[in-house]
């Protein structure tokens, strides 16, 4: 077997190759995405039996594409955890692929769990439901801001079609009225998209019967439900509702020494858009069931 520790960057990746059967070493470095595409096509067209190993990136997509078409084993690692079993002070590229192909050996490589490309597609509509009503919202707070600068002050109303009346009635300066008309359009443009989006994500929810099951619990709705199925995966992998709460980044930080405990803000690690659907979730809750 072939077993490959890869140091991967988006513009190249520095591999350290081992051939278990032979002991024979090489190191290389492959730009992308020709020169590596082509290398791990001619592995697989040798009949070779091929392991690479690489810590988690998020701009691997069509690298892990080339390796699942080639039937190529790929690991994934955790990067915190990879870090830790550095022992020297210098960091090069080299090393950390020597790295990597080191823990592979030493079968003490830190894999991590990784989502299905279905899911990972699916994910891919929330996030970009997600960053849709960001954009949204980005753009009501600056009419919002222009209603107010105009002396009107009417929050949610401002939306329904006497407030939108109000605001497009105010003689604003040449520019001012520019920037007024700019956003409306904008808003008007995103409505639609995000409204066939939500819908999408219904009929996804729908299909999904863990999905629906937590759509019984009062807040969650379809994107909080079907967010957090496509997030945790396999619900198996947590022992415990403390670990899940670690892995969504909702645990404190602690940084405690003999009789001295020190908890600091939550950590952020993790998905940050499914962090943001439960702290909405429950405030819903919070307002609809007050005990």
């Amino acid at each position: 077997m072939i077993i490959i520790g890869v140091d991967f960057h988006p513009e190249f990746q520095q591999i350290a190759l081992m051939d278990s059967d032979t002991g024979e070493f090489q190191e290389r470095r492959l730009a992308h995405r020709e020169e590596a595409e082509r290398f791990y096509r001619e592995l697989a067209a040798a009949g070779q039996k091929v392991r690479v190993g690489m810590e988690a990136s998020g701009h691997a997509r069509w690298f892990e594409r080339v390796l699942a078409e080639l039937q190529i084993e790929l690991w994934i690692g955790d990067a915190a955890e990879i870090r830790t079993r550095r022992v020297r002070k210098q960091k090069t590229d080299r090393q950390d692929a020597q790295l990597i192909l080191k823990l592979m050996l030493k079968d003490d490589f830190p894999q991590i769990w990784v989502p299905s490309w279905e899911n990972r597609d699916l994910r891919q509509l929330l996030w970009h439901r997600h960053r849709m009503v960001q954009a949204r919202t980005r753009i009501m707070n600056q009419l919002q801001a222009v209603a107010l600068n105009e002396g009107l002050r009417c929050k949610k109303r401002l939306w329904r079609e006497h407030g939108r009346q109000q605001l497009e009635a105010f003689r604003l300066a040449p520019w001012a009225s520019r920037r007024r008309r700019d956003l409306l359009e904008l808003m008007d443009r995103l409505n639609p998209t995000i409204a066939e989006l939500s819908q999408a994500i219904e009929q996804e929810a729908e299909k999904c019967p863990e999905a629906r099951r937590l759509m019984t619990h009062p807040g969650v709705g379809a994107l909080t439900a079907l967010a957090f199925v496509l997030i945790i995966g396999k619900a198996e992998r947590f022992g415990s509702g403390k670990q899940v709460a670690s892995y969504l980044g909702l645990v404190p930080l602690e940084d405690s020494s003999g009789n001295r405990r020190r908890l600091g803000h939550i950590t952020k690690q993790g998905s940050s858009m499914m962090r943001f659907l439960l702290v909405e979730a429950a405030q819903v809750t919070v307002r609809s069931v007050p005990e």
